[in-house]
């Protein structure tokens, strides 16, 4: 059951007309926090992920279907997450609900760290085109304003001085 404190944070970037993956975004991040509070663990940081979007889905956040390269797990639990959000809040049985939260308990906690965060983060950028990568740093631009641009345009002309020098 996601926390108050996360539900009002994504109702509010509803009311701000933020797209409903911003909206999901909150689910992601407590769901991060979970596992480096230890409350549970999970096997990679893909399937932090793929627990705090179902959390948002049964929230009733809008999110778009998985890709059809998606596996046909990943399709049915996004699916199912949508018919749960449709019907309203139904607890699971709580045989079900502890026999899942041990299992969880049983995973590791590396899957929530800066560096597999980071890992996944990086394979993500790799699989898109480098156009959909450039698009998407364009319309990020667009909401930044004129200090925050500069300071990104700083930061980019570090980094390529770096990088000239290390080539």
């Amino acid at each position: 059951m996601p926390e108050q404190a996360t539900r009002e944070r994504a109702a509010k970037a509803k009311r701000e007309g933020k797209a409903p993956t911003t909206q999901a975004g909150e689910y992601v991040r407590e769901e991060i926090e979970h596992i480096r509070e230890g409350k549970h663990g999970a096997r990679s940081a893909k399937q932090a992920i793929a627990i705090g979007l179902s959390k948002a889905r049964r929230a009733g956040v809008k999110l778009p279907k998985p890709p059809a390269s998606a596996t046909e797990r990943t399709k049915q639990s996004a699916a199912s997450a949508e018919r749960a959000a449709k019907r309203g809040p139904k607890r699971p049985s709580r045989a079900r609900a502890r026999a899942a939260e041990r299992a969880l308990k049983r995973e590791g906690k590396a899957a929530a760290s800066k560096t597999a965060l980071s890992r996944h983060a990086t394979a993500a950028a790799k699989r898109r085109s480098a156009s959909a990568r450039s698009a998407s740093a364009m319309k990020a631009v667009r909401t930044k304003g004129p200090r925050v641009r500069k300071a990104a345009a700083r930061k980019a002309a570090k980094t390529r001085r770096r990088r000239a020098a290390t080539a």
